[in-house]
């Protein structure tokens, strides 16, 4: 197990020091005769190209520490107290992070109260005090985390059959806690659940403590490797916790329906070989633990929360779904542990490399398990590459998102169409260079984040030659250049039925 050291203890400001300075300032300001107003609040982003207004400028958060308490009822809003700790990446009047859908009682920062103004998804807060750039600082919001939500904005705590789930991709993390919500801050996460003695709330991470007073558990959950904030999972249910061991005894923890135990079991068990099937592709698991979270819900997709990824039951208990489907499907999952959350998208463009990267994996696993040919299943998605192309732009160049379907994002051409950039590539360069680019990508950029520029600067490295010019085509081309050693391969006009893959496949309604 990895243990990450933790921040340094925030280091309170003197306030002594900054009233003198201020009295300076106002002095010198008075002589000329001019007091500047200060401006209205106004929400920021950082200016991520799909989601603009999504994530703050000014400040890196280091670790969050979340704590909600639960009442038994899956209707009513969690009391909840969001805690983090970030280092100032510039001088500070204000700071702004994303929250909307629950009721901020009280903010608190270094300590001491602080002013605060909701502002769009925003949540400005005004301490008494402006930081300077490089101060450690710890932000306290007392707030309630709503789980339910207008038709019109989804996401953020799943209602299950028997209480909740959180699916966060991609922007609605800050509709549960207060946070920077872009993936491009990842740090460490500290959970504390309460709930009633009858029901088990699991969370990322590993259990450090269960405490039990009064008719109610409080669990806390850690894990050491920084996580974006649409990867936060929390479980409250009538759930059994099942454990077994993974390869070089990696802990193995799943979350299942009570009732639905015994069905499922026989699916879990195939999680140790998967992951040992995954390390011989890319290299040892990255995390501290790994597990299954089946929901009794009906959600449309299945979705990679670090360390515990959460499908639908259903999935696993549907006979229409075939064995070796439902199998690539929890290796793609289990593929996002590398490729998403260990190494996680700079951008949200970048999403190619997360999800491209997990239809790759689950299409090889299915062509070595299943006997279903990786050279098929590609020249399908080859012969619809163009029209993905037009309706969701190229792969590391997606289209935003349409008004009021900010997960629109998760489109075909970010899925087979870029695990169609992948085989490419593997033709190439041959499959292996491919294959020590792969291991390299998931070694190199380990618990941090990366762009697309830097996976084409990888592959041209390893391969001993510039590779620019074949990914701008296929990464950003309007039209889907010829395949390499397959002349042959043609667009098809028409979506030919045997080309496509079951109702939950890859392109899941909402993200992965």
């Amino acid at each position: 197990m990895l243990h990450t050291p933790h921040p340094p203890t925030p280091r309170l400001r003197s306030r002594s020091r900054r009233r003198l300075r201020a009295a300076a300032l106002l002095a010198s300001a008075v002589s000329v005769c001019l007091v500047g107003a200060s401006a209205p609040p106004t929400p920021l982003g950082v200016g991520d190209r799909l989601f603009p207004q999504l994530g703050n400028p000014g400040y890196d958060v280091a670790a969050y520490d979340l704590s909600f308490t639960y009442s038994g009822s899956n209707s009513e809003p969690l009391k909840a107290v969001t805690t983090i700790e970030a280092r100032t990446t510039a001088g500070l009047d204000r700071i702004n992070l994303d929250f909307a859908h629950g009721k901020v009682d009280s903010v608190e920062v270094d300590g001491e109260p602080a002013g605060f103004a909701t502002e769009g998804e925003d949540l400005v807060v005004t301490p008494e005090d402006a930081l300077d750039e490089g101060d450690w600082t710890r932000i306290t919001v007392r707030h309630s985390s709503d789980p339910v939500y207008p038709e019109d904005r989804q996401g953020g705590w799943v209602r299950t059959a028997d209480g909740l789930a959180m699916a966060n991709q991609a922007d609605v993390a800050h509709l549960v806690f207060p946070c920077n919500d872009h993936p491009s801050d990842k740090a460490r996460f500290t959970f504390h659940i309460t709930a009633p003695d009858e029901l088990t709330a699991v969370a990322n991470g590993l259990p450090t403590r269960v405490d039990r007073t009064g008719g109610s558990t409080t669990w806390t959950y850690r894990s050491p490797h920084p996580m974006a904030t649409e990867l936060a999972q929390v479980s409250i249910g009538r759930s059994t916790v099942l454990h077994r061991a993974g390869p070089h005894g990696l802990p193995i923890r799943d979350v299942v329906p009570t009732e639905h135990r015994a069905a499922l079991e026989p699916w879990l068990d195939k999680t140790p070989g998967q992951i040992t099937w995954m390390e011989q592709k890319v290299g040892r698991y990255p995390f501290e633990t790994y597990g299954l979270l089946m929901a009794d819900a009906t959600t449309g997709f299945e979705l990679e929360t670090q360390t515990l990824t959460l499908f639908e039951r259903e999935l696993f208990t549907e006979p229409a779904y075939p064995k070796w489907y439902v199998e690539s499907i929890m290796v793609h999952e289990l593929a996002h542990s590398w490729f998403g959350n260990s190494v996680s998208p700079a951008t949200w463009s970048d999403l190619w490399l997360n999800e491209g990267h997990a239809t790759w994996y689950e299409a090889l696993y299915a062509e070595e398990t299943a006997d279903k040919p990786m050279a098929a299943r590609m020249k399908a998605a080859y012969g619809a590459s163009d029209r993905w192309r037009t309706a969701g732009g190229p792969p590391a160049a997606p289209k935003p998102p349409k008004n009021g379907s900010k997960t629109g994002i998760f489109r075909a051409n970010v899925y087979d169409g870029a695990a169609l950039v992948l085989y490419a590539l593997r033709q190439e360069i041959g499959r292996p260079a491919f294959e020590r680019v792969e291991r390299a990508w998931v070694a190199r950029n380990q618990d941090g984040t990366a762009t697309t520029a830097d996976f084409v600067r990888l592959a041209s490295e390893t391969s001993g030659r510039d590779l620019g010019g074949f990914f701008q085509a296929w990464l950003y081309g309007e039209k889907t250049p010829p395949m390499p050693g397959h002349p042959d391969w043609k667009q098809n006009p028409v979506e030919k039925a045997a080309g496509k893959q079951p109702a939950k496949a890859s392109q899941k309604a909402h993200g992965e």
